[in-house]
């Protein structure tokens, strides 16, 4: 039995062995992703699922974590960019003798008879002149805990764990080393080298990938992914952002189920060094419905069903839960249990620990989840097709819950852990799940309990307007009864409740504007005025930043609104991807890339665009 990892070396700052959280690229089989960085390394990538333990997990610790190492074995630059209108991602070397490639990408199999197979290919060329090329390919399963054998077969590299087995195939020759394999080759102009992933077990046997193959699988997936994303109808200023993010979005997405995870990974640091590192790898309600919404602006319809189905086979509407009818997050398979667990023999991304996995805050109430969710609902019966009658008898509880429900303190839309409180967006989105549900009662004909309904939803308005508007601040607060600013607040005039160019929303407007906003770039609050029970400072959130072009956008100051999107545009990596957050200096913080961030600058591209003409 070989070992699952080595001795860790001292590296104070970390920075050393760590790339930058935005020198990233994704590709996936929406099933899994894997991150590349552009030296070439996948540091993170679970099998096979999203949720699923790490194979490779560097980014997280670079001794323990394992990593597949894919270069040129020269001094060399890279640039990175993907395959056009694909998620098939291209890595170039630029070295003094010739120019190499590497083009990563995993197969997408949903519904074929190779549905049960999870591949991950690494093709190699040279384009121009000559190159040798190192890989090493070094998995530690199960977040570094679970040792593993390594044999050979067949020319294969064979690597079984207690938990998962995979097995490598590569066109060079291929070396062991300990736990470990290797190969070192070299190509000229015109050559190619492939190196195949593939997860054993389920029925799924290994097989080798030859050149031919590899081409065949390339070119399929780039096939795939141009027919998805020709089914946009986005025709505007920023259209190759938007498809980038649309594409992003549909790789978050886990096909057997039509979940929508929150991000690719766990753990990656709001702050370098501090404790704000959360496991993202899963359904919140919230950041679904809202991708929802943006895949439906777009013309993406069927990803809309696909969370509907979800929603109807997965997620328990008993109403015996601590946060009623609704969980604000599942597993990617409708799970309700996600225990969090910290990992305390992996150092974090550049020391930031704890490493955790799951999501102590699954059975928090956040109120605003069935707003989200019922006004997504809302969308999908107006754009796409009418709801079922089940669907209206779910829709209808959820109200009638909401109802009885919306006057009590929660959590809130940021999760916090300083203990409970009257948020303002959490009544704002109880305000949109009632009057979403009677918009589309009465424009169907569908029976409701329309009274109580009414006084419900007018009750929330009027305790917005009398509790939580600050008359010292002259601004909509974060909770009632202390004057605290939050960006949340933001979501007012775009979820209609109120005019955008309303007195009290302008003033508003302008007090988040001095007191969150830094060079266009949006603090959620500041946790010195207002505690969340977590030490140290998170950056500026970046889904907040393209609601303050929405909200600027419909107050009709479009050149704020256009200049602020394009400096938000600038903050996004070579590849177009964002993470949750943006730090002091520029830098990409918090899990990657992060649907919250893409589903929001699609939501702000499609409304500016349009206003500007």
């Amino acid at each position: 039995m070989t070992a699952a990892g080595s001795a860790r070396r001292p590296d104070p700052a970390g920075a050393s062995r760590y790339p930058p959280i935005a020198d990233h690229g994704l590709i996936g089989d929406l099933r899994s992703v894997a991150l590349v960085d552009t030296g070439g390394t996948i540091g993170w990538y679970c099998c096979p699922r999203f949720d699923s333990p790490s194979v490779f997990a560097s980014i997280l610790d670079a001794d323990r974590g394992g990593s597949f190492e894919l270069a040129a074995d020269v001094p060399a630059r890279t640039k990175q960019f993907y395959f056009p209108d694909t998620n098939v991602l291209i890595t170039r070397f630029f070295a003094a003798d010739g120019v190499g490639e590497i083009q990563d990408f995993m197969p997408v199999v949903a519904g074929s008879a190779e549905d049960g197979r999870h591949r991950l290919i690494r093709r190699v060329m040279c384009v121009r002149g000559a190159l040798p090329f190192r890989a090493r390919v070094a998995p530690r399963f199960d977040y570094g805990r679970q040792s593993h054998d390594l044999s050979m077969r067949d020319g294969r590299a064979i690597f079984e764990s207690p938990s998962l087995s995979l097995s490598l195939s590569a066109s060079t020759p291929i070396e062991t080393d300990g736990p470990d394999v290797w190969s070192e080759f070299k190509l000229t102009e015109g050559e190619s080298a492939v190196f195949a992933l593939d997860q054993l077990g389920d029925g799924v046997e290994p097989r080798s990938c030859p050149i031919a193959e590899a081409e065949e699988e390339f070119a399929a997936t780039v096939a795939y992914w141009r027919r998805w994303l020709s089914a946009s109808r986005y025709r505007g200023r920023w259209r190759e952002m938007v498809h980038r993010s649309a594409l992003t979005l549909k790789l978050l997405t886990y096909a057997p189920t039509g979940g929508i995870v929150a991000a690719a990974t766990t753990s990656l640091p709001e702050q370098i060094g501090g404790e704000r590192n959360w496991d993202y790898r899963y359904v919140w309600i919230r950041d679904s419905a809202f991708c929802v919404y943006a895949l439906l602006r777009l013309g993406f319809s069927e990803e809309a069903a696909a969370f509907m189905n979800f929603l109807s086979e997965h997620v328990s509407r008993d109403g015996t839960g601590p946060s009623g009818p609704l969980q604000i997050m599942y597993g990617i398979d409708g799970r309700t249990e996600l225990p969090e667990v910290e990992l305390s023999h992996f150092e974090g991304y550049r020391g930031s620990s704890p490493v955790r996995t799951g999501n102590g805050a699954v059975h928090q109430l956040q109120l605003d989840i069935y707003g989200a969710l019922i006004d997504s609902v809302y969308l999908y019966d107006k754009m796409c097709q009418p709801i079922s009658s089940d669907h209206w008898e779910e829709v209808h509880t959820l109200v009638d819950w909401v109802c009885d429900n919306w006057d009590q303190p929660d959590e809130g839309v940021w999760e916090t852990r300083g203990g409970r409180k009257d948020f303002v967006y959490s009544r704002l989105m109880c305000w949109v799940a009632i009057e979403r549900a009677m918009r589309m009662a009465g424009h169907r004909g569908l029976p409701a309990d329309t009274p109580r309904w009414q006084r419900a939803r007018d009750a929330i308005y009027r305790q917005i307007m009398q509790r939580g508007w600050s008359a010292r601040l002259r601004a909509f607060v974060q909770h009632f009864d202390e004057d605290v600013l939050d960006a949340s607040i933001l979501m007012m005039p775009l979820a209609k409740f109120v005019s955008p160019t309303d007195p009290k929303w302008l003033s508003t407007l302008d007090a988040l504007g001095r007191t969150l906003v830094s060079d266009s770039l949006v603090y959620r609050y500041d946790p010195l005025t207002s505690p969340d029970g977590l030490r140290g400072q998170d950056g500026t959130f970046s889904i907040c930043s393209f609601w303050y072009v929405e909200a600027l956008t419909r107050a009709g100051r479009l050149d704020e609104a256009r200049l602020a999107f394009e400096k938000m545009l600038t903050y996004a990596n070579h590849l177009g991807l964002y993470a949750e957050e943006i730090g002091q200096t520029g830098e990409q913080l918090g899990n990657f890339p992060q649907a919250f961030t893409h589903l929001a600058l699609i939501s702000a591209a499609f409304n500016l665009d349009r206003a500007l003409g």
